[in-house]
């Protein structure tokens, strides 16, 4: 373990390294490393406060970068010392991406990547946890997939948990990828409802945009085609308050008289390149995966979808939260490891997430915001899930959107007061 600290306007931060194992079932299989950013609050840097860990959405998300102290972070600030965790294979841990997976075969490359799901994430934070506060328990914020991650770590370590909080994250605990998507088309075609009920007038427009498409070849800055599928993708952006507009400001700028302008094809490339979230995709579908393959199903599931068949010449509905097999066709990041994804798509040994009997007699206080609407997490199968979690306390709200507890620091004080009996 090593640090660096350093001092920004509000905060303290100092930057650890750690040495983790591989794989934690043979630590003789080799090591890697695992970043942590410790923060805490100048006037608080020299007082013994209890820690909480958070666990950043994704999958393949590193950590935020604290800019301020604003929303989430400056409310655990008041209480807490706060580890921001580089999740394995992100940001300053140890990569997994088309560059340093480059020297393995194609099998060896999927091994590596069934490695840095949830199971090993926690089994990562209980390293870091002894090196940093030995057997003290600490706290869990999990963001999205950052939930999913806290409650594999009531399954696997309870022990290690003071409280857990979880912000749009609670996932199926025993449904398959293929109910995931069932359940997530239709709630990506109400938002499409209301993106268009706002913006009407870009109906046209998207229209134009995948018509114009169809018929011609269009480059990207970076090289590949844009392709109308592609560019349906852009409805990922839908589920955050933050990004919602987004799309209306790229097709505002769609064309340059009758070719697309390269600031709209700028703007589609950085909105959808997988190029600093490798992980997102090669690993999307397999967070749903306990002992059974995903077989790519948000490609199968689509197919029972004919709205979003953009071929039919009516409004073009955007995908969401999808990761498809020509994904790994078309953007660059992704090709190198298409075969790799192949091997991950039709993998069904993967190992169980949830231990159903356990979280069944949890004692660790646990409170989550269920957003009504949110397009990510489906909130019917998250308040199924949160009834078989005992000690769990859920608080639905249709305030926010997927990324409210960045939006608001009235999101982690409500969890926080739950967990201690006053909301």
């Amino acid at each position: 373990m090593s640090d660096v600290t350093y001092r920004r306007p509000g905060l303290v931060a100092r930057d650890r390294v750690f040495r983790v194992p591989l794989r934690h079932d043979d630590p003789g299989a080799g090591e890697i490393e695992v970043f942590g950013r410790e923060v805490v609050a100048p006037s608080k840097q020299d007082q013994a406060l209890p820690w909480l860990v958070y666990f950043q959405g994704g999958p393949g998300g590193k950590a935020e970068r604290p800019l301020s102290t604003s929303a989430w972070l400056g409310r655990a600030l008041q209480d807490y010392r706060v580890l921001l965790l580089d999740q394995r294979g992100t940001g300053r841990s140890t990569p997994a991406n088309r560059q340093t997976l480059a020297g393995l075969s194609t099998a060896e490359q999927a091994e590596h990547l069934s490695l840095l799901r949830a199971d090993s994430i926690v089994r990562d934070a209980e390293v870091l946890r002894e090196q940093l506060i030995g057997d003290e328990p600490w706290s869990v914020l999990g963001q999205s997939f950052g939930g999913f991650c806290a409650l594999t770590y009531l399954s696997l370590a309870p022990e290690a948990l003071r409280q857990v909080m979880i912000t749009g994250g609670i996932p199926t605990l025993t449904g398959h990828a293929d109910d995931v998507y069932r359940a997530a088309y239709p709630r990506t075609l109400r938002k499409n409802d209301a993106y268009f009920a706002r913006y009407p007038e870009d109906a046209a427009i998207a229209r134009r945009v995948v018509d114009h498409l169809a018929e011609n070849e269009v480059i990207m800055p970076t090289g590949e085609r844009l392709t109308p599928e592609r560019f349906q993708a852009l409805g990922i952006q839908f589920g955050q308050a933050s990004r919602f507009d987004a799309l209306h400001y790229h097709l505002e700028e769609a064309f340059a008289g009758d070719v697309l302008s390269d600031t709209f094809l700028r703007g589609v490339d950085a909105a959808l390149s997988f190029g600093e979230r490798p992980l997102y995709a090669a690993l999307h579908e397999s967070i749903y995966c306990q002992g059974t393959a995903s077989k790519w199903s948000a490609q199968r599931v689509r197919a029972e979808f004919d709205e979003f068949d953009w071929s039919q010449g009516g409004r073009v509905n955007f995908t969401g939260e999808m990761i498809y097999p020509w994904m790994f066709e078309q953007d660059p990041a992704l090709v190198p490891l298409r075969e790799a994804a192949e091997l991950l798509a039709a993998k069904s040994d993967w190992p169980h997430l949830y231990d159903l009997d356990r979280l069944a007699r949890n004692d660790v206080p646990v409170a989550a915001a269920v957003y009504h609407d949110d397009m990510f997490v489906d909130r019917d199968q998250a308040l199924e899930s949160a009834q078989q979690v005992r000690n769990a306390r859920v608080w639905v709200t249709n305030e926010y959107e997927h990324d409210g507890v960045k939006a608001s620091p009235t999101v982690l004080d409500r969890l926080l007061a739950m967990n201690c009996g006053d909301a």
